[in-house]
């Protein structure tokens, strides 16, 4: 599946968008209404090296990403495998660029699979494209509103609780 785009702009400062954004245990506060059963996989969970494990809703697969580059504050790169033995590669890329106003910050995420065994790409060929693309520009729309809102959002813990103090981000 070639890469499905979601845009939007959020009236906070970059730099905030992106230690939100690279902070893996803090994702699930976003995306948590198409991915299930999140768990962080290294510690720290922010950065380039982060990585978590998570199923998505659709099809059940499961998947996992790592953070291979985080360019603050422009750009956080995720490259990772889903599916049965990890087979399918995916690419999710972060960009965050200057909106209209010095306040502001324009998100673009980009989304995608690149299915090589031909039932993978049968399963994907029925719809997938446009449930990722609305599935990620809900998780925008929840950014926004988590990071204009000012909420406060609690972090995946590894193990039950982590063991290296967390510095508070609120949102």
């Amino acid at each position: 599946m070639g890469p499905v785009f979601a845009q939007t702009t959020i009236d906070v400062p970059r730099e905030r968008v992106f230690a939100f954004l690279a902070d893996l245990a803090r994702r699930p506060a976003i995306c948590d209404h198409f991915i299930d059963e999140y768990r962080l996989e290294r510690i720290p969970p922010a950065g380039e090296g982060a990585a978590a494990r998570f199923r998505f809703r659709r099809g059940g697969l499961w998947a996992e990403t790592v953070i291979t580059e985080a360019r603050s504050p422009s750009r956080i790169v995720e490259r990772g495998c889903a599916g049965r033995l990890g087979r399918i590669p995916i690419h999710t890329a972060w960009e965050l660029s200057l909106g209209a106003s010095p306040s502001a910050c324009q998100v673009t995420v980009s989304f995608a699979t690149e299915p090589s065994h031909p039932l993978d790409r049968l399963r994907e060929s029925a719809g997938a494209a446009r449930w990722y693309r609305r599935q990620w520009a809900r998780a925008l729309a929840r950014l926004k509103e988590t990071l204009e809102g000012g909420v406060v959002v609690e972090p995946v813990r590894v193990a039950g609780a982590d063991r290296i103090p967390q510095p508070a981000l609120s949102a």
